[in-house]
């Protein structure tokens, strides 16, 4: 993997011994010394690896049980989580050393992901669906002696103990699994607690002896982990724990409603159709079984079947209790968030979202983004920087490193580019407006006025094919908008919104929306995925209509009533190839991830009040969208030769083109207006001067445009 340009470096060899204390033997002449004991090395910023800490034969494991602060299985106890220890063999003569910790809730095993045991999709849209079956229960398997291995061979090498924990109710740690439920963030804590010596860990998960840490642990710890493994170092930062230093969450699900709903519309994780959060319940349900059947009664149908809601998809405040959004005022830990912008399972705004909040309130915060899938950590060395930084405290410049890293891959090469921020700060919106013909293939572009009318599509319903169907042929079932041919790169960096005013032929429907790139390159047959890294979607969303107004409550829609709302698409940052063109699809039932209703709700799409809101590096001007570009020397508007240079813009394009003197316009103060503002990005962008702004404007107010 090559990178856009070296990050400051640490060129010093930096050696941290860790010494035996002195000990003086009663009647000698002098005191007598031991062999320092290895410590951690450090070179450009970097844990390397020490061979005293690598071999395996000579690391010290444990096990172990954490008490909470909390009784989730009503048993009357604190529950105590289940928890191992590996450290490298120095630790046991005095070494302390900084812990790397990872919790899951999926150590111990996970349910059948048969279909059979999911919400049925076949469901109309706003209707409370048949009952599920749960799937058999997971076997039990009091006899491990370990929790897990991940990350072991990575960090104990290099001078950091690794520690992982089963999750309340999963594996062998007591208490409810709840599924974003408030003890999921204090069991991380108490291990953390634990670490600094203030909570107590026992031999056993009943009684035992007493077990400490703080002989051989610093109290410095870094939680990481993937997707659920991913979500529980933030909860835990959530709490605002002592000695969580710092975080690497990656694809981490920061919301449940975000994960199980869209805007209000009942959607299911790529890939999983019919999955929501009282199946996940049943998936890591692996504790003890003597209260599987408590915690299954008090958590999953007094709670999760009764305020899940797959009737309206509305917002709620369960919901609301298990969005991670709403707690990060506590994090204090330097977080370093991955995420893909092709996850279609846990969707690319759940870290978004909370590197926007964590910047706000000005926790350190960087973030890695890639184009695959679901998944995906950062590169070692990365991740190696951010854990030397703040657990050993190695001052090696990674708070003077990007902001943003993000993986280019438009050349077929990933490469790795540092930016000074995600979005791309030179990144401004571009509207692109709707023409007429969307049944086959109308137009999108941001140098025209839309067109006036409406058109129709028929939902496919429980008929639908997935995206690149619908993408590749004409078809009653989706209206289909495209950009003329991009006659160069077109950078996206951001999140792109919709602006919408539709009718429905029904009180309720599914609203899906993608941008697509063109040529599609991926599969197109009824079943395909788009899930994938090479991928034609640019982005997609989802909405409800019914939630115009509140997403706490929705509004039946009235049969041929037009209603407006804006769907945001999820978060982007890609460069869209010359030669390709942009479009925006309109549909209704999404195959991959919304309920699938009975074919036949007619959408009825208002195309003068809809149009695309594109994050584009460079702005309106970057857009190469000109068809049939204007090559006049002089810019001339509406007849009226402004004398100004008709300097080349992005492409093909020029000052000409972004005049739109020949648009259908209400009145001409709208149009003295629309120059003006052309006339000022230009000089934004060092396009003309402003002598030359002020002969734009003159030329328009001359004009007979709108008149």
């Amino acid at each position: 993997m090559t990178r856009g340009r070296p990050r400051l470096r640490i060129s010093t060899l930096l050696v941290v011994p860790a010494l035996v204390a002195l000990t003086a033997a009663a009647g000698t002449a002098g005191p007598a010394t031991a062999d320092p004991l290895p410590g951690p090395v450090f070179v450009d910023g970097q844990a390397q690896i020490v061979p005293e800490f690598a071999d395996p034969s000579t690391w010290i494991r444990e096990r172990l049980w954490v008490e909470t602060e909390f009784d989730s299985d009503g048993d009357g106890r604190r529950d105590r989580m289940h928890v191992d220890v590996t450290r490298p063999g120095p630790t046991a003569g005095g070494l302390k050393v900084p812990v790397v910790y990872e919790s899951s809730p999926y150590y111990a095993g996970t349910a059948s992901t048969q279909r059979q045991y999911f919400w049925n999709v076949n469901t109309e849209v706003g209707q409370e669906p048949p009952p599920r079956t749960s799937p058999p229960p997971i076997a039990h398997r009091p006899d491990r002696t370990a929790v897990s291995t991940s990350e072991v061979s990575t960090w104990v090498p290099r001078g950091f103990a690794v520690v992982h924990s089963d999750s309340p109710g999963t594996g062998l740690s007591e208490g409810c699994p709840t599924v974003g439920g408030a003890n999921e963030s204090l069991a991380p804590k108490a291990v953390v607690d634990w670490l600094n010596g203030r909570a107590k860990g026992y031999t056993s998960v009943e009684g035992g002896e007493r077990v400490s840490a703080t002989d051989w642990s610093t109290g410095k710890v870094g939680m990481t982990g993937t997707s659920y493994n991913g979500t529980l170092p933030l909860a835990a930062a959530t709490t605002g724990v002592r000695g969580l230093e710092a975080i690497i969450p990656i694809a981490p699900n920061t919301s449940y409603y975000h994960y199980y709903r869209s805007n209000g519309l009942v959607r299911n994780p790529g890939g999983w159709p019919g999955e929501d959060i009282d199946y996940l319940f049943d998936y890591i349900s692996s504790g003890y079984p003597d209260r599987r059947e408590y915690c299954a009664q008090h958590v999953r149908v007094d709670v999760m079947n009764r305020f899940q809601d797959r009737t309206t998809g509305d917002y709620n405040d369960f919901w609301e209790g298990r969005d991670l959004l709403n707690a990060v005022r506590g994090v204090r830990a330097a977080t370093l968030m991955a995420h893909a912008f092709n996850d279609w399972n846990v969707v690319p705004e759940h870290s978004v979202r909370i590197i926007d909040a964590l910047k706000k309130q000005g926790t350190p915060v960087q973030s890695y983004f890639h184009q695959g899938g679901h998944g995906g950590a950062p590169p070692l060395d990365m991740r190696n920087r951010w854990f030397t930084r703040y657990l050993y405290g190695v001052r090696n410049g990674v708070e003077q490193d990007a902001r943003a890293w993000i993986v280019r891959n438009e050349s077929g090469q990933n490469q790795l580019t540092p930016y000074a921020d995600y979005p791309n700060p030179a990144a401004s919106p571009v509207t692109l407006t709707l023409q007429s013909g969307g049944n086959t293939t109308g137009g999108l572009t941001s140098l025209a006025r839309a067109d006036s009318g409406t058109e129709q599509l028929v939902d496919a319903g429980n008929l639908a094919c997935g995206a690149g169907t619908l993408a590749t042929q004409v078809s009653e079932h989706r209206l289909l908008y495209v950009t003329p041919e991009l006659s160069a790169p077109v950078h996206i960096s951001g999140t792109a919104q919709v602006r919408i005013r539709l009718a429905a032929s029904k009180p309720a429907a599914n609203l899906s929306l993608a941008l697509v790139r063109l040529p599609w390159t991926s599969g197109a047959d009824c079943e395909s995925s788009t899930r994938g890294s090479t991928t034609s979607i640019i982005t997609r969303g989802w909405a409800d209509p019914q939630n115009t107004r509140s997403l706490r409550h929705s509004e039946p829609l009235k049969p041929g009533k037009f209603v407006e709302l804006t769907v945001p698409l999820q978060p982007d940052d890609q460069v869209i190839p010359a030669g390709s063109r942009i479009g925006l699809m309109v549909f209704s039932t999404d195959h991959e991830f919304t309920l699938h209703p009975a074919p036949g709700t007619v959408l009825t799409v208002d195309l003068a009040r809809t149009s695309v809101e594109l994050p584009v590096v460079g702005g309106p001007l970057a857009m190469p969208v000109c068809a049939e570009p204007d090559t006049r020397p002089t810019v001339v508007v509406g007849g009226v030769d402004s004398g100004v240079p008709n300097r080349a813009l992005t492409g093909t394009c020029t000052v000409n083109d972004h005049i739109l003197d020949t648009e259908e316009w209400p009145n001409h103060g709208q149009f003295v207006r629309h120059v003006t503002e052309v006339a000022d990005r230009l000089v934004t962008a060092d396009v003309i001067s402003a002598r030359d702004r002020s002969a734009l404007v003159r030329a328009a107010a001359r004009s007979e445009v709108g008149k």
